[in-house]
């Protein structure tokens, strides 16, 4: 495919979605992603496209928000993998709030096996994926229909999550920075979002690669509100997205890596470090790894095993009562 004919077929995928990937717009072309980059940075310098972390969106990203039909084909197996260990996270007899998004759907696909699981949602398609699951309940906060994302927004919402405390939320969101943390393309979707945050005792944010280093307008979750980041695998030369990770790590965020191997040479002792980079010395990365199912896990600093097995007795004692 000569080249005018690949960055035609790639200003198409991303005017009918909104954003892509570079992996997904490699796919497609069947090229490299060094190659897709290159065809990129020449439609920016034209004006017909903005470059984003790991992939491409429309001009006036900032302020555009994709429909749900088309995030839902973005990312699949990063999202996938992302719910896959987060779900890990949750125990039988808990009760977490999740909001509205193609990630955290993929949650509660799999949150539909843990039992005696309470679930507060806004979100349609949350609901829908554990409407049949046995022994979960389901709570639905009030609030007017959103249509592109399914999810019930406005004051109804806001006021029915009053009061309310979970052991924590799982949210998603349109980017994520060090900086200002999650955010959202949308007032209403944003402020639903903190009426969530504020009812954990934890905050657990599921983003794929993708929106690392992206900023949109409303934030959601401060970085330093947010307990967990589940992400995935950045591509090797991505140096942005890892640079981004190392950023929320020294700001105290725990970051679990979905889908990565082992690091080579170990033996199940200390080896944090982000992907592509080496660990600072002077200051182990509470990264965790996981690869799937029985997979090793890469050790965490003693303090943030400390932390854990204090929640653990928490929840112990909590269910005592």
């Amino acid at each position: 495919m000569f080249a005018a004919e690949r960055r035609q077929l790639i200003l198409e995928m991303v005017r009918a979605n909104g954003a892509v990937s570079l992996r997904e717009l490699a796919r497609v072309v069947q090229t490299s992603e060094v190659t897709v980059r290159r065809d990129v940075r020449a439609l920016e310098a034209e004006g017909l496209l903005d470059r984003r972390h790991g992939g491409a969106v429309l001009p006036g990203g900032f302020t555009r928000e994709s429909g749900f039909p088309q995030k839902s084909h973005l990312a699949t197996a990063e999202k996938t993998a992302i719910a896959d260990v987060a779900a890990g996270l949750v125990e039988e007899g808990e009760a977490v709030v999740v909001g509205a998004g193609t990630t955290t759907q993929e949650l509660a696909r799999r949150l539909a096996r843990v039992p005696g699981l309470t679930v507060v949602t806004n979100s349609l398609l949350v609901a829908q994926a554990l409407a049949h699951a046995n022994r979960v309940e389901v709570v639905m906060t009030g609030g007017t229909l959103r249509g592109s994302n399914y999810a019930l927004v406005g004051s109804g919402a806001e006021q029915s999550l009053q009061g309310l405390r979970v052991s924590r939320a799982f949210l998603s969101g349109s980017g994520l920075t060090a900086e200002r943390g999650l955010s959202t393309s949308n007032m209403l979707s944003a402020s639903v979002d903190r009426a969530l945050v504020q009812a954990a005792a934890e905050v657990v944010v599921l983003a794929d690669h993708t929106k690392l280093g992206t900023d949109t307008m409303f934030q959601t979750v401060p970085t330093d509100v947010m307990t967990r980041l589940v992400t995935d695998e950045p591509p090797p030369h991505d140096d942005r997205a890892a640079t981004e990770l190392q950023a929320l790590a020294d700001q105290g965020v725990q970051i679990t890596v979905a889908g990565s191997a082992p690091a080579s040479g170990g033996h199940g002792g200390p080896g944090d470090g982000m992907p592509g980079r080496r660990p600072r010395r002077d200051a182990p990365l509470p990264v965790q790894r996981r690869g799937g199912p029985g997979a090793q896990l890469r050790s965490a600093p003693a303090s943030m095993l400390e932390q854990q097995a204090g929640e653990r007795a928490r929840v112990a004692d909590m269910r005592r009562r």
